[in-house]
């Protein structure tokens, strides 16, 4: 109880001075993780998060956060958003050879891992976070073009990077039980399309009874609200309840929903600006308080992946997807580094936990996403101000030569 009140007595100072912070080069995330490891050091002591009751508590929250995260951005980024050229080569080209740049990387630096688990590492860590990224998409120094495609691709990769796990979490199982793969690898493709079909069905009839209320005037803007985030928990529930996957449901139920309802993700970007960011709060502090004892076990190996996955790993499949594309080699390098990881990371990596139960190298799999997510809230809080500002005025500058 004492790790609640503490939370929001933050959450309240936060609130109140939040104008000002917002004018520093922090972000509201690390804050509360600072809070979370503050909380964890002096009172909860050693966290397991492979236990109950904290890997239960842990996850929920996660994984609300996440599906509505999921469905509100997918809803208002949409698929239309695939017409900009730079969005489409950062999703199709550079997201896959994220994650396989990933694999490679972590098999090479952790030999004793199975290859699948690597393959999870890749998968967890390829993701980009929307949140953490507000401070440079908000930035009006940065072409509009750049900030646009960032928030599309941060809006869309997180449900692209669910199939690619749910593969690598089924050749785990098969390995693990010592039963034939394929099994495993239907079962993976089952969830990836029951969740497609789940997402499409409520999305699509879902986004048709709200438009039709609204056209007879049956339905309230509040309520309006409040059943888009019904759609978007039922999209999960129904595709859990089975066989599919909740979270390529909730995506898929976004885009849907998006294209029945025009306006939907204006209307959702209110809840997830306010009680979303209450949830994606929560779980950063948790995540404080988790990772705490993981820095005790800290090797050169994870650390040395965690640069390496916010750096080569994330900046190379960038820079490859963009060849052709004539940016200049700043915009390039921009775009490459701002690819915060964050609240999908961490989910992504519990849904490997509750899955797999216990495994070999489980707790080197939880040490390299953990403190990937918490160096890159840091190095991405800390530079995204600066940095915006700095690539913004070398734009400026860049321009006024030319004319």
């Amino acid at each position: 109880m004492v790790e609640l009140l503490f939370f929001f007595i933050m959450i309240l100072i936060v609130s109140l001075l939040s104008f000002k912070i917002d004018k520093m080069p922090i972000s509201f995330q690390m804050i509360f993780i600072v809070a979370g490891m503050f909380m964890g050091w002096l009172v909860t002591g050693y966290v397991d998060v492979t236990e109950p009751p904290y890997s239960t508590i842990i996850f929920l929250i996660a994984e609300i956060a996440l599906v509505i995260v999921l469905f509100s951005d997918a809803s208002r980024v949409g698929l239309k958003a695939l017409k900009n050229n730079l969005s489409t080569r950062l999703l199709i080209v550079s997201l896959p050879l994220t994650i396989i740049f990933g694999v490679l990387v972590a098999a090479l630096l952790f030999p004793n891992l199975p290859w699948w688990l690597a393959g999870i590492i890749g998968a967890a860590l390829a993701p980009t976070d929307a949140a953490l990224g507000q401070i440079v998409v908000k930035n009006k120094n940065i072409p509009e073009r750049i900030r646009k495609t960032l928030e599309i691709e941060s809006g869309l990769n997180d449900g692209g990077s669910v199939p690619f796990l749910l593969v690598f979490i089924a050749i785990g199982l098969a390995s693990e039980v010592f039963k034939p793969m394929g099994y495993f690898i239907e079962v993976a493709l089952e969830q990836i399309g029951f969740g497609i079909l789940v997402g499409l069905g409520v999305g699509l009839i879902g986004g048709g009874l709200v438009l039709k209320a609204r056209d007879k005037g049956w339905i309230t803007p509040v309520y309006q609200r409040i059943a888009f985030l019904a759609l978007a928990i039922l999209t999960f529930i129904i595709a859990d309840e089975i066989g599919g996957s909740g979270f390529i449901a909730a995506f898929i139920g976004g885009l849907a929903l998006g294209y029945v309802v025009k306006d939907a993700g204006n209307i959702l970007m209110d809840f997830s600006e306010a009680e979303g960011q209450l949830l994606n709060l929560m779980v950063f502090f948790l995540l404080g308080i988790v990772v705490v004892p993981l820095l005790f076990h800290l090797t050169w190996q994870i650390l040395l992946y965690a640069i390496l996955s916010l750096t080569i790993i994330r900046m190379l499949p960038v820079a490859i997807s963009l060849i052709g594309t004539k940016l200049r080699w700043n915009t390039v390098l921009f775009m490459g580094w701002f690819g915060p990881r964050g609240l999908a990371s961490v989910v992504l990596a519990l849904l490997a936990i509750s899955e797999l139960g216990s495994f070999p190298g489980e707790d080197t799999f939880i040490s390299v996403v953990f403190i990937t997510v918490l160096l890159s809230v840091f190095a991405h809080g800390l530079t995204a101000s600066p940095l915006s500002n700095l690539y913004g005025r070398g734009i400026r500058e860049s321009n006024q030569n030319q004319n």
